[in-house]
Order: structure tokens, then C-alpha cells, then sequence
């Protein structure tokens, strides 16, 4: 895991190249207390989620065993 330090409007870039710009841009808007405010910047075609929601989705996404445990794809 990388961890950054980051102030108040100072960016993180994430991914792309000097020909293709930045595929991921994440501002630092605001702190207050132990919050932190992220403004996330992508393609439109590019989903952004709370972790939380996305393991939901992942979730609901998955088939079911007749147990009904999710099944995991066989690595390959």
C-alpha cells in the first residue's frame, strides 16, 4: 500500500502518461477533524465507489452455490 501525505488542494495522480493525462485525479477539498473530503476526477466511463458499496455490488454480482455461498471462479 502507498500511503501519501497530502494538505488541503494538493492532488494525487493516478496512472496515464504525459501522452494520455492522468487516468485518476484526487483533491484533497477540505479536513475537518477525522474527516477528509476527496474530489475524484475521471472519465465518465470509469465507476467510483465507497469500498462498502462496492463489495455489494461484487457481492450481488456473484453466483451462488446451492449452499448459497458465492462461488469463486477457478483461477487460470
Amino acid at each position: 500500500m502507498l500511503v501519501l501525505s497530502r494538505k488541503r488542494q494538493q492532488v494525487v495522480v493516478v496512472g496515464g502518461s504525459e501522452v494520455f493525462g492522468p487516468l485518476l485525479k484526487i483533491t484533497v477539498l477540505e479536513i475537518k477533524g477525522a474527516t477528509v473530503r476527496l474530489g475524484f476526477e475521471v472519465p465518465t466511463d470509469v465507476p467510483v465507489h465507497r469500498l462498502e458499496v462496492w463489495e455489494r455490488i461484487c457481492a450481488s454480482a456473484q453466483p451462488e452455490s446451492p449452499t448459497g455461498e458465492p462461488v469463486t471462479p477457478p483461477a487460470g
